[in-house]
């Protein structure tokens, strides 16, 4: 199960979730396990089988106001119920008031409090899309990830054999580069794959011979991207003379990546190969794929129905020759 701690909440800045501690300072070790916030609900009327452990759980302007309104030791008693269920944390909107009797719970059962000026509703859409990210499936690709004609290309291959360069040739043409060397991948449920560059080498490039080059800076911010949905997986594979590789494309490969089927072209490669190109012609040819129209089978086709009707002729031939005879 993918789990981050509470601190990873509270420090993130892509989202601006304007958060800070107010209480249970322990608690920022406790991990999110569940990317779906939730509200108490029926929680603060002592019903607390629907708290999930590892769950962030917000009060709004509704859930403060019904607290206040409780005597002090029913307060008392919803909240130790509450902080019994081992949350993640509490997270408190609109900068409302907070309670006393939650301070003193949340830093006895070691559960962070936070608070956050934002709007429930606001609040509650941006941490939804920081906890899809963080949460899902990811791994890493030792790969270059392009963006050529807006579909997501992920070059992969042997060391050596030219993924950096082909890339350098695409960004010339006037693609763009997402990653090189290093490929992060995220899955988004239920099938969706996007890529990222790594902080430390992003916008980076190695070109033996030449060394690190900087894509931002060399061909400006048109030239780069920060991340990408992956849809196509070009592998580059050393040139056999001995095998037989697919001449018409009928039938589709696949590369399975966090349980993700992504299509798959294999791309031998030899002295005088243009393989940019190729890339560029593989990328517009899925296009195509995707508008329903398929090549390599519409061609199958034609070619099955001439050679029926080449036969059918044949038969014929046949036919009246032995009623000549």
């Amino acid at each position: 199960m993918f789990s981050i701690p509470v601190i990873h909440l509270l420090k993130d800045a892509s989202h601006e979730l304007h958060l800070k501690l107010i209480a249970g300072k322990e608690g920022l070790k406790k991990r999110i396990t569940i990317p779906r916030i939730q509200k108490p609900g029926l929680a603060l009327v002592g019903n607390i089988s629907n708290l999930h452990p590892g769950r962030i759980q917000v009060l709004g302007k509704a859930e403060i106001n019904y607290l206040s309104s409780l005597k002090k030791a029913d307060r008392n008693r919803i909240t130790e119920k509450m902080c019994c269920c081992d949350i993640a944390c509490f997270i408190i909107t609109r900068q409302l008031p907070v309670l006393p009797e939650m301070v003193k719970a949340c830093d006895r059962h070691d559960i962070a409090l936070l608070s956050t000026h934002l709007l429930t509703s606001t609040f509650v859409n941006r941490a939804s899309r920081f906890l899809d990210e963080t949460l899902s499936a990811s791994t890493c690709i030792h790969g270059v990830l392009l963006d050529v004609f807006g579909v997501g290309v992920l070059l992969i291959g042997k060391s050596g054999i030219g993924k950096s360069e082909c890339a350098l040739d695409l960004v010339l043409r006037g693609h763009r580069l997402v990653a090189d060397d290093i490929v992060n991948v995220k899955k988004k449920p239920p099938a969706t794959l996007f890529g990222t560059g790594s902080e430390i080498i992003k916008h980076h490039m190695e070109i033996r011979g030449l060394g690190i080059i900087n894509i931002k800076d060399l061909f400006g911010i048109s030239a780069v991207r920060d991340r990408k949905f992956l849809e196509i997986v070009v592998e580059l594979l050393e040139w056999d003379p001995t095998a037989e590789y697919d001449r018409l494309g009928v039938e589709e490969q696949r590369y399975t990546l966090l349980d993700v089927d992504v299509p798959l072209i294999q791309i031998p490669v030899r002295p005088g190969r243009n393989l940019s190109a190729i890339i560029e012609v593989a990328v517009r040819n899925h296009l195509l794929k995707l508008g329903g129209y398929h090549a390599a089978r519409e061609f199958q086709e034609r070619l099955s129905k001439e050679i029926t009707a080449v036969d059918e002729k044949q038969k014929r031939e046949e036919q009246m020759m032995e009623l000549l005879e």
